[in-house]
């Protein structure tokens, strides 16, 4: 600045002395301006990049939402449950053997519960006797029954529904204050899924309740004034007995097998990637109660469609589909700690079966409920350079625990069928084999994406079948089913629309 400041002032010097007439008289003819420079043209803008033939980009919702456009939201925000008196309390007896997470081979999911038979409320005439029909605070009519199955950590209740009046209304309620509600049309509506996806009557017409906390659980049955109470007909002929806490899980993994699992919450990338990940509950047609962990997937729109991607041995059939309940953000509040993040977030209302196949070990479903805040709809890739030595990264479920991440390289090709796993080349092997350099997968973790990294994004690959590692045996081979081939055979029928 200094140096300008100089020429400027030697130049107005000059001007002034010339002004003086330089010992004339005349005055001095003004200079002559220099000519002004064309001005430089703006260069053209530039079309944006188009996307990558061989990829779809993840999506966060929040970055949108601080632009201006609309996130996602829970569909149900609280549920008020009308007072009834309970006219019946049916307990079951603790079980025979205690039950904590299981082990599952690979090509199986985690059993997390036992379904047990409910001997008095297991016809509609034995569960219609013990129902007390009372008036309600607004006019309806309401009757309560309570089940409760001793030592139980959780419970969903199988009621099979042969009839309600329009405007009924079923609630569940649990001991430490959770709630869910179904109506009779939502009810109709989900039996019709079921029928249309080829179950029978009777399987089609059992609805398993959300799970909710403790041994015991409340079925509230709301109807309007006017309705005849005879126009219900209904059963509990099930019950599913959760037997472990993802606390519970946790703190079993710490001291024993589960010990060299990695919290997500110690590093920051995995923290981005678990916002993908969500811990997948099911109940089968006999009540008992698996775990798996799935995928929430981006498409090619950007859409927001609740695309969830996971293992066809987790869910194989539309019935199983709408019981599902997600679990997202389900991580530790801080790097090894027990406590849940409290942005921990669930939803209950089942899901669509849109694709399934034994053979490639693949399911996409497509949720009944929005997604919560803060989850991420995770990118895939199903380009030519997944090969072998590519460093891919895991977040998943094990053991029913807090989310976890393994970090490894993809070492070959497989061909997997009936719990075995045989090595082959990039053309007929269908399965990743995957060795771990830190962390490993167990139980509860099928289903988890296998994710790489191209630039600053992670892309999934593939999703887990199975295989042999543990803590005690880290070398073990896991499998991952290829994305690239069911994208291609099927999947991008819902992913490229």
């Amino acid at each position: 600045m200094h140096h300008h400041l100089t020429r400027a002032a030697a130049l107005c010097l000059l001007l002034a002395l010339s002004g003086c007439g330089g010992g004339s008289d005349s005055p001095a003819p003004a200079p002559t301006p220099a000519p002004a420079p064309a001005p430089t043209p703006a260069p053209a803008p530039q079309p944006p990049a188009p996307p990558a033939a061989d990829r779809i980009e993840p999506f966060d919702p929040a970055a949108l939402s601080k632009a201006g456009a609309r996130e996602s939201v829970p569909a149900i925000t609280s549920t008020i449950v009308p007072l009834a008196p309970v006219s019946a309390t049916i307990t079951l007896s603790a079980l025979a053997t205690g039950k904590s997470a299981g082990t599952a081979p690979a090509g199986a999911p985690l059993q997390i519960g036992q379904g047990r038979t409910v001997n008095d409320t297991s016809t509609t005439e034995q569960t219609t006797a013990l129902l007390r029909w009372q008036p309600g605070e607004d006019g309806s009519q309401v009757a309560a029954l309570r089940f409760v199955a001793t030592g139980a950590q959780g419970l969903r209740l199988g009621v099979r529904v042969q009839a309600l009046p329009a405007g009924a209304r079923l609630y569940f309620q649990g001991s430490q204050g959770q709630a869910h509600a179904i109506d009779a049309a939502q009810l109709r509506a989900l039996m019709q899924r079921n029928l249309d996806g080829g179950a029978n009557t009777s399987t089609a017409s059992l609805y398993w309740s959300p799970e909710v906390a403790g041994e015991q659980v409340t079925l509230v049955i709301e109807i309007p004034a006017q309705a005849d109470v005879n126009a219900v007909r209904l059963s509990v002929p099930l019950l599913s007995h959760i037997t472990i806490t993802p606390q519970q899980a946790s703190q079993l993994a710490k001291a024993g097998a589960g010990s060299c699992e990695i919290d997500v919450a110690c590093s920051a990338d995995a923290l981005e990637q678990g916002r993908s990940v969500a811990r997948l509950r099911f109940v089968k047609s006999d009540g008992y109660t698996y775990q798996c962990t799935g995928t929430l997937m981006n498409d090619t729109a950007n859409s927001g469609t609740p695309y969830v991607l996971t293992a066809h041995h987790c869910v194989d059939d539309q019935t199983t589909a709408s019981t599902l309940t997600t679990d997202w953000l389900l991580r530790a509040a801080t790097c090894g700690s027990s406590s849940i993040d409290p942005a921990h977030a669930q939803r209950t209302g089942g899901a669509t079966l849109l694709y399934t196949s034994t053979a490639a070990d693949t399911t996409l479903v497509r949720l009944a409920d929005s997604v919560p805040a803060g989850v991420v709809y995770a990118g895939s890739y199903f380009g030519p350079d997944a090969v072998p030595g590519t460093a891919i990264s895991d977040v998943h479920h094990p053991e029913g625990d807090l989310q976890k991440i393994s970090l490894g390289k993809l070492s070959g090709y497989s061909i997997c069928a009936n719990n075995q796993c045989l090595s082959a080349d990039r053309s007929t092997g269908t399965f990743y084999s995957v060795q771990w350099q830190q962390g490993v997968v167990e139980p509860g973790s099928s289903g988890s994406g296998a994710f790489m990294t191209l630039g600053q994004r992670h892309y999934l690959i593939g999703q887990l079948y199975g295989g042999t590692s543990s803590c005690t045996n880290p070398n073990g081979p896991d499998f991952f089913a290829r994305f690239d081939l069911t994208y291609a055979d099927a999947l991008h029928q819902w992913l490229k629309p």
